[in-house]
């Protein structure tokens, strides 16, 4: 019977996990102050990082779309996964023994994503196991052929599909997977003569996703009498999508984010061929085109985003045959351009071989240099619309003309677009200032085109409110650091139906970049934003004498005040999801964002500064307290009240030697 796992069990994994760790597996951060790490965040599209993660505090929260929690939520929301499947796995990647209550173990759900990844594992290994049997001979000859040898085999854990209806079913039903997981795995079709398996006489590839776990497979034919397709997939399950996995993607992660470049090709041997010939961030599309969503996961990876001096210096290669799909795959490629913050290149391989077959035929050293002649897209483009027509006429120049100035129109770098269309004029042989026309009308083409599009979109519905679009993280950061702040805002209530005035509604609690910008809200804001991130480097005395101070901002005085609920969880590794759990649901997101938003200053400073702006607000609490007492003193007659007038004496000099031990630490 399933238990639940032990709450001591829960806080020890993790306390024991760095959540910058696991979220380094889908997204590249980088750092962005004092024990802060921000990205491009992997729930929402954008073009600049807002998505932050505090590795100390052990949350997340990106202020872009507002997503937030701790490496259990991120687990669950990208990998869909229940709260326990995400605590059994973070314990399992640590070593760590789970214990249940009420004597239960592990949910046995036989249709939940933790056994189809399990039956896709033992699936694999049957594959692998299965390349080194006789039968196998057809397989280990395919890939000698195209240069693998047993060490890039398994380096890539490459495997073999007997020509059997059932040596798979029955291996993995012996280890006691059903039927009906097999079939939800994809491992298994259904046929009315009952299940079979799914890949017969095949080579194999896994396909991972980023963290390494195997979701499906890809299968080559092999033999002459399989009238299945030269490639067969595994079919959309509940943990593998086509067009959201990228073959060799686990293996090329940790090199694409280092030496910031990634390299599509088109197959599994041309990502084996390119890996082993030391192009180590190449990855494929698995058996459908290039697309929006294998662009998010790369932008992630890539952390392909622009910088305020230098603009992305990041790089995408695309590798395309010169024949006629090759050439639809460019313009596919070509049409989400757009998307991609870095520049973009094509290589094309020469005599129209695939990278694997270059290998083959002239080397290693020829799949670099492929990659290394790289061309920049824009330019590939532009020669592959003029190839299209004879520059030798008049009416050849001017159509090329027509075809090309709409690719330098949409040029985003200024700059480039400049040179492109001077480049243009000069393979024309044409005026500058005439290209430069045919160039500016093409763009305001596309402008209209845009505005017609966005004018439908609002035929067809309302749109979002201005004042409700997502802040960028530069914006969040400006807010967090009092360099451009967002005032809140109160919204009325409509009058009800019929003349009678609406119950009154609760303003929305605004979310931290649209705090007031007073200088009383940022030292509140800046003192609990210390507290939350490094309660440890403060001490339970200064926190407590903090909390205790009056705060004047109503909104952050409630999360004030689940602080000093949350005391006697002091010191625990999820601090921050005690207070989550004091304060109003509505205030939730707040305390998440006030307990990643990064800090100013230095990591030798941290200290320093978390006093710093504690003894502030502290200090202007005692400077209040003093001004009352001050206020009493005048107004007790010390003949008519000689004890109380002695007190007010007494409670003043301990303000001021309080003010002093705060002033000297």
């Amino acid at each position: 019977m399933a238990g639940l796992i032990r709450r001591s069990d829960i806080d020890e994994v993790r306390s024991r996990t760095n959540i910058a760790d696991i979220v380094g597996d889908y997204v590249t951060l980088k750092s962005a102050g004092v024990g802060s790490m921000k990205g491009l965040c992997p729930f929402h599209d954008e073009r600049t990082p807002s998505f932050h993660v505090r590795p100390q505090v052990g949350f997340y929260h990106c202020f872009g779309c507002g997503e937030g929690g701790d490496v259990f939520t991120f687990l669950q929301r990208m990998d869909h996964t229940t709260f326990s499947e995400a605590v059994e796995r973070l314990a399992a990647r640590i070593g760590y023994e789970l214990h249940y209550e009420d004597g239960g173990g592990p949910a046995r759900d036989h249709g939940n994503r933790a056994r189809l990844l399990a039956a896709n594992r033992a699936a694999e290994q049957f594959f692998i196991e299965q390349l080194l049997t006789a039968d196998a001979a057809p397989a280990r000859q395919f890939l000698g052929q195209r240069g693998f040898d047993p060490a890039a085999a398994e380096r890539f854990g490459v495997g073999y599909a007997p020509k059997s209806f059932s040596a798979l079913s029955k291996a993995l039903m012996a280890q006691g997977f059903t039927e009906n997981e097999l079939v939800a795995a994809g491992l298994l079709s259904s046929g009315e003569r009952g299940s079979y398996d799914r890949f017969r006489g095949r080579v194999v590839w896994p396909i991972r996703d980023v963290t390494g776990q195997t979701l499906g497979f890809g299968a080559r034919r092999l033999f002459d009498d399989d009238q299945g397709p030269k490639y067969l997939n595994t079919p959309d399950t509940a943990v593998y999508h086509k067009s959201q996995v990228l073959y060799g993607l686990d293996l090329a992660k940790r090199d694409i984010a280092r030496g910031k470049q990634v390299v599509i090709v088109e197959g599994y041997t041309d990502v084996m061929a390119c890996h082993l010939a030391g192009v180590t961030t190449a990855v494929a599309t698995c058996g459908t085109a290039f697309g929006v969503d294998h662009i998010k996961i790369i932008r992630r990876v890539l952390g392909d985003y622009d910088t305020a001096d230098t603009g992305s210096t990041g790089e995408v290669v695309f590798t395309f045959d010169p024949d006629e799909a090759g050439q639809k795959a460019a313009s596919r490629a070509f049409a989400e351009e757009q998307r991609f913050a870095a520049r973009t290149y094509v290589a094309t391989p020469p005599e129209g071989l695939d990278p694997c077959d270059l290998r083959l035929e002239r080397g290693d050293d020829a799949v670099r240099q492929l990659i290394a002649g790289r061309r920049p897209m824009f330019e590939f483009m532009l020669r592959r619309a003029l190839g299209e027509h004879d520059l030798d006429t008049v009416e050849g120049r001017v159509a090329a003309l027509r075809q090309s100035a709409p690719i330098v129109a949409g040029i985003r770098d200024r700059a480039l677009a400049v040179g492109y269309a001077r480049t243009l004029a000069k393979w024309l042989g044409m005026d500058p200032g005439e290209i430069n026309r045919a160039v500016s009308a093409a763009g305001r083409a596309s402008e209209a085109r845009a505005a017609a599009g966005d004018q439908r979109s609002v035929s067809a519905g309302p749109r979002r409110d201005p004042s409700q679009s997502r802040q960028g993280p530069d914006q969040a950061a400006r807010g967090v650091h009092g360099r451009r702040e967002l005032g809140s805002r109160d919204v009325p209530s409509a009058p009800a139906a019929g003349g009678a005035q609406a119950m009154p509604q609760a303003a929305p609690v605004p979310t931290l970049v649209q705090l007031p910008a007073d200088p009383v809200t940022r030292v509140e804001r800046d003192a609990l934003m210390a507290v939350l991130q490094h309660p440890g480097e403060l001490g339970l005395e200064r926190v407590s004498r903090t909390v205790a101070s009056v705060f004047h901002n109503p909104v952050l005085a409630v999360v004030r005040d689940a602080i000093a609920a949350s005391l006697d969880r002091f010191g625990e590794p999820d601090w921050v999801g005690a207070v989550g759990e004091e304060a109003p649901r509505a205030f939730s997101a707040l305390v998440q964002q006030l307990s990643v938003a990064p800090l100013p200053g230095h990591a030798e400073q941290l200290v320093a500064y978390c006093n710093g702006v504690t003894a502030g607000l502290i200090e202007r609490d005692l400077l209040r307290r003093k001004t009352e007492l001050l206020g009493a003193l005048q107004r007790t007659d010390a003949a008519a009240e000689p004890e109380r007038f002695s007190q007010l004496n007494r409670d003043l000099v301990q303000l001021e030697q309080e003010r002093r031990r705060l002033r000297e630490d």
